[in-house]
């Protein structure tokens, strides 16, 4: 029966990776600072999406302390498109306290860096292991998939007790030479071979030491509790636009909550809410132009979007949803950096565009 464990399979697996790994930007560098960035702008976001904005993302804060520096609402910009604006915002937070509790230096203690704003066990063991050589595991989606099906194991990985489990066997694996490649194998095995339907067993560098396909379960596993449909939700959408002038008005959202910081058409909950607001203020509404369609991880949205022209040079004045702080006026078409959703974008396409 083959066997997960031992030095073998750490031969076999980073053998393969030094041959087949792919030139990722982030693995031409040892610095814990860029390692961060990439691990952040990774979560839940395909490589091939990141690229462009790491590679960018450097090139306007090529330091934490850049960062730290930098007005929130210019780093949201710089984020624009990539999603998950949470992470932006902390992402800026952890800059400020790097610099502030050690010197703009990044900890190489695991420990250090997983005390700090944002940062989990999984981005605190990827770069104490990339960046210092630090014998710290990982454990994500790709990892979990790998060790489910190296050891035939049914443990459900959703679950914190799971987990647990998972990082465990994470832990016995990592010790050894060139902590940071191991863990950087396994995720790369994970994305390339171990994939989710249909692993690519005749690929597999560690095909021999794998007990899931041995006794024919890989395919199903790993054992994973399924996941909340994202709930249905319906908005209207107002563009507010001066076209002669080319500009559009856009809602600023509180820090906290969806899209935090972001600029956008503001959201109204459907009929009468927009019917109302609009009606004090004033403005003239088309009927709606379109419905724009997004999927979050947690709602799918589905936004009817409305146009409405200024006749005057006054900014509009109504009572705006709960969810915003402020109106600005924005040039149109967008500046680049404009701290706006995806989401957004296809609103102001589909109002402005069309």
């Amino acid at each position: 029966m083959p066997t997960a464990d031992g030095a073998a399979l750490r031969r076999s697996l980073l053998s393969w990776f030094d041959q087949v790994k792919r030139p990722l930007p982030w693995r031409a560098t040892r610095d814990p600072y860029a390692i961060w960035l990439s691990e952040v702008m990774s979560q839940q976001t395909r490589v091939e999406t990141v690229i462009p904005y790491y590679e960018k993302f450097l090139s306007y804060y090529p330091t934490v302390r850049h960062l730290a520096e930098a007005p929130v609402e210019e780093v949201l910009g710089h984020w624009s498109g990539l999603g998950y604006y949470r992470r932006a915002r902390m992402l800026h937070r952890t800059a400020h306290e790097v610099v502030a509790r050690h010197d703009a230096e990044f900890p190489p203690d695991r420990d250090a860096l997983e005390a700090l704003p944002g940062i989990g066990p999984y981005t605190a063991g990827a770069v104490a292991s990339i960046a210092f050589d630090a014998q710290a595991s990982v454990v994500d989606g790709n990892v979990v998939r790998v060790f489910a099906r190296l050891f035939d194991d049914s443990t459900d990985a959703r679950t914190p007790r799971g987990m647990s489990h998972f990082r465990a066997r994470a832990d016995a694996l990592v010790v050894g030479d060139r902590p940071g490649d191991w863990n950087q194998a396994l995720m790369e095995l994970g994305a390339t071979v171990c994939v989710p339907r249909e692993p690519r067993c005749m690929l597999c560098p560690v095909a021999s030491h794998c007990a899931g396909r041995e006794r024919g379960t890989a395919a199903e596993l790993p054992r994973l509790s399924k996941k909340a449909k994202p709930v249905p939700a319906a908005f209207d959408a107002l563009v507010i636009a001066r076209e002669a002038e080319g500009d559009v008005w856009l809602a600023e959202r509180k820090p906290e909550g969806l899209f935090g910081g972001l600029l956008e058409p503001p959201l109204f909950d459907v009929a009468p809410s927009l019917a109302e607001a609009s009606h004090a203020a004033g403005l003239r509404v088309d009927a709606p132009l379109g419905v724009v369609a997004h999927t979050l991880s947690h709602r799918k949205l589905a936004v009817s979007v409305h146009r409405a022209s200024l006749p005057s040079l006054a900014a509009p004045v109504f009572v705006l949803p709960e969810a915003y702080v402020a109106l600005h006026r924005v040039p149109w078409p967008l500046p680049p950096g404009t701290r706006v959703s995806t989401l957004a974008r296809k609103i102001l396409a589909l109002a402005l565009e069309t």
